[in-house]
């Protein structure tokens, strides 16, 4: 940001009002911000209810579900509704009108907002949606903000109630207060703001390009369809018993509470939890695991719960539904099926030993798993071809390790901002 675009930030810690601010009902702000609530500046409107058979032809209808993806995706297909000029005309959507989602089952959901930056001709929205529409007091972009500022949002969940979700209402969200700048000020901060939105918007293009770019690579490269400058043998097919060795290494279940670790679906690695108690666990013997073994859970190894333990997981409990393996040092290496079992071919392969139609109880079989024939260069080649795709992972993590400083950026500023801790220089 440039130190032009902001004066000195002004400590608001001290028990006496900074000259130029005053207290208010949502805090210390500066003395020509107003405070309103949202009934004073605008109008609410719940969405409209249909029955069932008022659904499949018609009009556009934004629903729950569409709220984050209006603006995101033109091409979206909405659903359909029946609905007439009068219906169409008070259920309308415009560019600048705020949706409040009115019903999530998580708390940091509640009151999901989306502000419509487009027009979506001849639409309506649903029941499960407030509308926002404001007189004129906020600037299209200031208000793509300003409803996402954590105070806002901490004043929105106090105003909820809680039942099986937790739910917002309009009574609740028209006495809801809001600072609100001189409208050139709105401006300017959300000018500042927008310089942020554009990096990370940049760095989410970058990071889903490298995604791609790498997905490519490791099926070029796994499969053998290209080769590394250098290596010419031929690939071998191989049952996973010549790559693998079956290593449990039982232990008796710990008296205190110890490291248990579980397996997340889809190739997402492991996940720990600590400080587990014996007692939730009927079994009488686990097993350990170290760095570097392949583990798979059994039960669920048809949605690629499979993974390979890194240094942190080293001393980990499994029980019996974890079978643990080692690498045939010469034949195979962790570093090359770190990427090899996270293909979708081999997820197949998981499927296919992994019987069973009763939901999600999907056994796979440990002898069934050895026998899976997979083709494989030489160990030498493995690694070469692991170091090429560890490089191209290494450069993804750097991005969205960049991606989350700027989001982590972004939210401190937005909070400073949006309280008038920091104000625009407008000159």
């Amino acid at each position: 940001m440039n130190s032009n675009d902001t004066t000195p930030t002004i400590s608001l810690n001290n028990m006496q009002t900074p000259i130029g601010y005053k207290k208010t009902a949502v805090g210390i702000i500066p003395a020509d911000w107003e405070v309103k609530r949202l009934s004073q500046i605008g109008e609410l409107k719940n969405g409209i209810n249909k029955d069932k058979d008022q659904f499949g032809f018609g009009f556009p209808l934004i629903n729950l579900n569409d709220v984050f993806e209006i603006n995101t995706d033109y091409d979206k297909e909405f659903s359909l509704v029946n609905s007439n000029e009068k219906e169409r005309r008070d259920y309308s959507l415009n560019k600048g009108d705020v949706l409040f989602v009115r019903s999530s089952v998580k708390a940091t959901g509640v009151g999901l907002t989306c502000v419509i930056l487009n027009d979506i001709k001849d639409a309506v929205y649903s029941g499960f949606i407030i509308r926002f529409r404001d007189n004129h007091y906020l600037d299209l972009n200031y208000k793509v903000h300003c409803f996402y500022e954590q105070g806002f949002r901490n004043r929105l969940l106090a105003k909820s109630t809680i039942s099986a979700n937790i739910n917002i209402n309009q009574v609740a969200l028209n006495s809801l207060q809001l600072p609100i700048p001189p409208i050139s000020e709105q401006q300017k901060i959300a000018e500042i703001l927008s310089t942020w939105d554009y990096a990370i918007a940049n760095c989410k293009t970058t990071i889903n390009s490298i995604r791609d770019r790498n997905k490519g690579l490791a099926q070029q490269l796994l499969s053998g369809k290209n080769r590394l400058s250098g290596f010419n043998d031929k690939w071998e097919l191989k049952p996973l018993g010549d790559l693998l060795i079956y290593t449990p290494r039982e232990v008796d279940k710990p008296n205190e509470t110890f490291l248990a670790l579980g397996l997340r679906s889809h190739g997402k690695g492991v996940f720990h939890k600590p400080d587990f108690e014996p007692s939730a666990i009927a079994m009488t013997k686990l097993y350990e695991v170290k760095e570097n073994d392949l583990v798979v859970n059994i039960t669920f190894a048809w949605e690629q719960a499979i993974a390979i333990a890194s240094k942190k997981d080293e001393g980990g409990l499994v029980s019996h539904r974890f079978p643990t393996y080692t690498f045939n040092p010469k034949t195979a290496t962790h570093l090359y099926f770190k990427f090899f079992i996270l293909q979708s071919f081999f997820k197949s392969m998981l499927e296919l030993i992994s019987p069973g139609g009763a939901g999600r109880n999907r056994v796979m079989s440990k002898k069934d798993f050895l026998k899976l024939e997979v083709k494989v260069p030489k160990i030498e080649e493995q690694i070469a071809i692991a170091q090429v795709l560890e490089t191209a992972d290494q450069e993804l993590k750097s991005y969205e390790a960049k991606l989350e400083a700027l989001q982590l950026q972004k939210k401190g500023l937005m909070q400073q901002l949006l309280t008038g801790k920091i104000r625009v220089n407008l000159y």
